[in-house]
């Protein structure tokens, strides 16, 4: 490693921007930047982004990365030929799905099509019952015979899903063997070694995403990863996935669908981070991009997991995810009208091309940028002043598509527009607090990304959120994220025991086995034994329920604890317990941490709290009963530490602005990020 490597570099590439985080580790001191994606070659706007910030890959020590490339593959079925070899019976379980519809009312709307054809979909004879007993040996011959046929057909990838194999995983281990012998170069994606779960649908979902993803999201990583080999980054390339840690290079092209949410989850880890800073071990994050809102909760300093998740609903991946509700609300989501006339905001978005009106390169429907500019929330440029904004194409794109057909002034259709964004961002949020037996106004609520900070107020005067929390770096959160992180593994094994002392044995055996696989994974990422970390938790219901809860379980801890946290957390979660009823122990979980150096905090400083003098003023639109209102504006590095701030009041920044509302008072915290409370008015 050459001696000029001191930075440590986190990227996250987005639909519009990429951002990227900078950290010297010699002066202790960061920096950011900001570019624009390229979509079809997402590594050139990451080398970009390191030009941007004045580096060199040569110069870097630790890169981390989160993106959006098996998200993106998934959501626009740009995606690998792949195929599946089934038991013979079960050609159509990811046809059949489980019978759920994502709109129960709605007897027209289909699931999407599987992500492998039927025609792409082929038997072998072979059988394992529920106990782990071959019923039916493996049909070697018939599966060379088979993979011969693979070849012809020119599949890049096949995905290996055997009933039962999540009980014994011998078929699977062999089948796997041959079709690596018989299909050199074809990724195959083995169901149990995937995620060895009990019901099929989820199961073979999840391997057949990991197949379809896997040649797509390896071309990706072998590229960039070449690219700052060449250009002299000697370290590993780290890339964050669903359950908020980090793979390897080689990890990220075996597990590609743990990717599938690795630019989402970036955010939900820095909104934790951020909230604890200011003190917050409660707090609701909000990441606000160009495209899309993406919203996670932290309760009691941890952040909310979930055991199975989709991008497409239908499609379940079963990696453990951190649990983010994502919505079609970003400051290019397009406004329009339905066949009733009525407003709608999103999820169609303007995206980085052409974009909104008011950036000038040849779109003209009206977005939630237009709209701010329109109410004078934003300026009349961003990225201090490298995209300049046109106000009069923002007016006539809001006029022309919601103003004129809708008999609205100009200010009231702009306001409309807005509105009805936040609306869609509260419900989104309600769906992942209230509905998670959470009460918001016991959250903070941290509002970042480029669009974000602009609706933060508003929104937590329509949830009853006391705080907002404004980061120092609202654009470039998420890619301070992936510098946050660990290389993080997480495995499990079903067992369906009865929750009492006479399972502890089988269930400690469990363990025993899963942490000896979490060590040899670790190992193999050059994780050090020092810096490994293994932590356990099972997964328990009442007897005769079908879903479950999982609670953590200290090594040595009796089954008497586990109860007790068990019956604790169904009475939060579902306002109800039952501790005479017969409770289950549904699967063992283990987490494997290893740990990569990180950024220390920021150091605390201090400051006169005086304010410096504003940059200049303006007309800003916050409610109808006031109309425009003759508002300060403020450079947001100028703003020194214990200031405080009356709203209204706008502060400017390269990555973000921030809009405080009438009724609000705020102050620069230690670590310069922005906390705001209501004080009354609008």
């Amino acid at each position: 490693m050459s001696d000029t490597a001191v930075w440590r570099v986190a990227i996250d590439t987005g639909g519009t921007f990429t951002d990227a985080y900078f950290f010297n580790e010699n002066t202790g001191k960061s920096h950011v930047a900001k570019v624009s994606s390229t979509p079809a070659s997402p590594e050139l706007a990451v080398l970009e982004s390191i030009r941007a910030g004045g580096i060199t890959p040569a110069d870097i020590r630790l890169l981390t990365h989160g993106t959006t490339v098996a998200t993106n593959a998934l959501i626009t079925r740009r995606l690998s030929k792949a195929a599946l070899v089934t038991t013979t019976g079960f050609r159509d379980v990811i046809e059949i799905r489980d019978g759920t519809k994502e709109d129960l009312w709605d007897a027209y709307k289909d699931p999407s099509p599987p992500y492998i054809r039927r025609r792409d979909r082929f038997e072998i004879n072979e059988r394992i019952d529920h106990a782990g007993k071959v019923i039916t040996p493996l049909d070697v011959a018939g599966l060379r015979a088979l993979a011969r046929l693979l070849v012809k057909r020119g599949y890049e990838a096949v995905a290996i899903c055997f009933l039962n194999s999540y009980i014994n995983i011998a078929h699977e281990k062999l089948a796997r063997e041959i079709l690596e012998e018989e299909l050199p170069g074809v990724f195959i994606s083995a169901s149990a070694e995937i995620t060895p779960e009990m019901f099929e649908h989820p199961r073979f979902s999840t391997a057949v995403i990991n197949a379809v993803t896997g040649p797509v999201v390896g071309r990706y990583i072998g590229a960039l990863d070449t690219a700052l080999k060449q250009q002299g980054y000697k370290g590993d390339l780290l890339i964050l996935h669903s359950g908020g840690g980090v793979l390897t290079a080689e990890g990220s092209r075996r597990y590609a669908a743990r990717l599938a949410s690795s630019g989402i989850v970036a955010g939900a880890i820095a909104g934790g981070h951020i909230a604890r800073e200011c003190g917050f071990q409660n707090a609701i994050s909000l990441d606000m991009g160009g495209t899309s809102t993406d919203i996670s909760l932290m309760y009691k300093g941890q952040l909310r997991m979930q055991s199975t998740w989709s991008v497409e609903y239908g499609h379940p991946i079963m990696f453990p995810s951190v649990e983010v509700i994502t919505i079609g609300a970003g400051g290019g989501s397009i406004a329009w009208r339905d066949p009733g006339g009525s407003l709608r905001n999103g999820p169609q978005s303007a995206g980085a091309a052409p974009g909104p009106a008011c950036y000038e390169k040849g779109g003209l429907e009206a977005t939630n940028s237009d709209a701010n500019v329109v109410l004078g929330r934003l300026g009349t440029a961003l990225l201090d002043g490298k995209l300049k904004l046109d106000s009069v194409s923002a007016r006539d794109a809001v006029m022309n598509k919601i103003g004129i057909p809708l008999l609205l002034t100009e200010a009231a259709a702009a306001h409309a527009i807005v509105r009805v964004a936040n609306a869609n961002m509260a419900n989104a949020t309600k769906l992942i607090s209230v509905g998670r037996g959470f009460d918001p106004r016991d959250f903070a609520l941290v509002v970042f990304g480029g669009a974000g900070p602009l609706h933060g107020c508003d929104l937590a005067r329509e949830l009853d959120i006391p705080v907002v929390v404004f980061p120092r770096h609202p654009g470039i959160a998420s890619a301070m994220g992936c510098l946050l992180v660990d290389i993080r593994h997480d495995l499990s094994s079903m067992c369906l025991l009865p929750a009492d002392e006479t399972s502890v044995p089988a269930v400690e055996a469990l363990f025993e086995r899963l942490e000896a696989q979490a060590r040899e994974r670790l190992a193999g990422d050059g994780v050090a034994e020092t810096d490994m970390q293994i932590s356990r938790a099972v997964d328990m219901r009442y007897a005769g329920q079908w879903r479950q809860l999982t609670v953590t379980r200290e090594k040595g801890e009796t089954m008497t604890a586990a109860l007790k946290a068990f019956h604790a957390e169904h009475e939060r979660a579902f306002a109800f317990r039952d501790e005479d009823r017969a409770v289950e122990v549904y699967a063992a979980r283990v987490v494997a941490i290893g740990q990569v150096p990180k950024p220390p905090s920021a150091t605390a400083v201090t400051g006169t709290g005086e304010l410096p003098a504003t940059t200049g003023r303006r007309q800003v639109f916050f409610n109808e009963k006031d109309g425009y209102v003759d508002t300060p504006v403020s450079r947001r590095e100028e703003l020194p530490v214990g200031s405080t701030l009356t709203g209204p009041a706008i502060v400017e920044q390269l990555d973000s602005t921030v809009v405080l509302s009438p009724g609000t008072t705020s102050t620069v915290t230690a670590d310069r990020h922005i906390v705001t409370r209501f004080t009354g008015g609008a």
